[in-house]
């Protein structure tokens, strides 16, 4: 037992394990109907006398859209349970605090994105990494594939390489999108999604935050590999700088709600103005760099740091866009 969970009274899992592959959708039919055949293989796969591991589908859709098509499978698969869940409330905290609410009596929940296909082994390389270091939590790896070829200004920018690191690297801040949770320690820590996100994103960021905050251990496992599959309304240059503005504002927005009182965030408040000015003057340098040397790819990358540093500097004074935002 690490000294963080001696701190917290987190209970580690005997090596009995109950394990819930959580997968949440709205409104997306076609990618709900290709994630879960692979996610009861994973499941399936790992089962031991001394591992269960079942999926729980959070659908975030007040009409319920997926419900007849899950319960239809989980129907003509009997061997593994797959549970539907709807959430009516709007917004991914509400999804996936609907997935830990459903987990009494699970040991560990290993969140994926509807639109993600996990890679083989995915989920045995989780529990491995998992049994190695108990950590909180395990963070795995996303690489992206195309619907359709993106512009050049994405090429160029290779927005969408995803980071790579050395199994075992300790973390600080994670999304849920390829995530394993200990649910003791989770538990021993009172950790919920934050609602002020759901609609903004960003309560992956907060949750993940203050889990290392309150010092339980975020760690990687590069081998347990999924696959986003990324639409076409993603691949523009639209897309990403208003999701390079967000990811900027709502940093800034959990940074002042991770501050303990109201210096602390008048402190984080100037800290992340300046961050996000000096992003901008950057990303400015970037841009003229790029016109200079007729690089493409170095002005697509100025951009996006521009947009970044902007949300930046926007969330630190109250404002953070609504991504999410529903009519």
């Amino acid at each position: 037992m690490s000294m963080s969970d001696a701190a917290t009274g987190a209970t580690q899992p005997a090596d009995r394990m109950q394990v819930r592959i959580a997968v949440l959708t709205y409104k997306r039919p076609q990618d709900i109907a290709a994630a879960l055949p692979r996610l009861l293989t994973q499941a399936e796969s790992v089962r031991t006398d001394t591992v269960t591991a079942d999926i729980v589908v959070v659908d975030n859709d007040p009409d319920g859209g997926a419900r007849e098509f899950v319960e239809s499978f989980a129907a003509d698969h009997p061997t593994t349970a797959v549970i539907y869940q709807n959430e009516t409330a709007a917004g991914i905290a509400a999804a996936r605090n609907r997935a830990l609410d459903t987990a009494d009596g699970i040991d560990l929940l290993v969140f994926i994105d509807d639109d993600e296909r996990p890679s083989e082994r995915w989920l045995e390389l989780l529990l491995e990494t998992y049994r190695t270091h108990r950590s909180a939590a395990v963070v795995g790896s996303v690489v992206s594939e195309y619907e359709v070829e993106p512009d050049a200004w994405v090429q160029s920018g290779r927005f969408f390489d995803r980071r790579r690191l050395p199994t075992g690297t300790k973390l600080d801040v994670a999304a849920t999108n390829n995530l394993l949770l200990d649910l003791h320690q989770i538990r021993s820590y009172g950790l919920r999604f934050d609602q002020q996100f759901g609609l903004t994103g960003g309560s992956d960021t907060m949750f993940t935050r203050t889990l290392h905050k309150l010092g339980g251990e975020l760690i990687w496992c590069d081998e347990a590999v999924v696959v986003d599959v990324v639409p076409a309304a993603r691949v523009t240059r639209d897309w990403v700088l208003r999701r390079a503005f967000r990811s900027g504002s709502s940093w800034s927005a959990t940074s002042l709600k991770l501050a303990e009182d109201p210096k602390q965030r008048t402190v984080s408040r100037l800290r992340l103005t300046g961050r996000g000015s000096v992003r901008i003057a950057g990303g400015a340098a970037r841009v003229a760099a790029g016109a200079v040397g007729r690089s493409q790819g170095q002005r697509a990358r100025g951009q996006r740091t521009i947009a970044r540093g902007a949300g930046m500097v926007s969330g630190a004074w109250g404002y953070v866009y609504a991504e999410y935002k529903r009519s």
